[in-house]
C-alpha cells in the first residue's frame, strides 16, 4: 500500500515522530512523508508513533492509497524533502 502521512505534533515531539516515520518513509516537507509500506510495518509504525505522540495534544492523518496506481504529484516552488530513509 502506498501511504502519505502529516503531522502536527507539539515543539516536543516533532525530531522524534520526524526520526520514527522516516524509518519507514520518504520525507517530503516539512511534516509530510509518504512511500510504500506493508501492511505490518504501518501497524508496527503506527504502535511505535503512539508511544511518541500525545493524543491530547498532537494529530497524525494517515492516508491510505492501497496503490500507487492512481497517484499523481505536483510540486510547485522548492522540492524539499529527499527520497533517503534513515534506518
Amino acid at each position: 500500500m502506498y501511504i502519505i502521512i502529516v503531522y502536527d505534533v507539539n515543539q516536543k515531539r516533532v525530531n522524534k515522530v520526524l526520526k520514527k516515520c522516516r524509518e519507514y518513509l520518504y520525507w517530503v516537507q516539512n511534516s509530510v512523508l509518504e512511500g510504500e509500506i506493508s501492511a505490518a510495518n504501518l501497524k508496527k509504525m503506527k504502535l511505535e508513533l503512539s508511544t511518541i505522540i500525545n493524543n491530547k495534544e498532537d494529530s497524525v492523518i494517515i492516508y491510505n492509497l492501497r496503490t500507487k496506481k492512481y497517484y499523481s504529484r505536483e510540486i510547485m516552488g522548492v522540492e524539499k524533502g529527499g527520497m533517503e530513509k534513515i534506518i
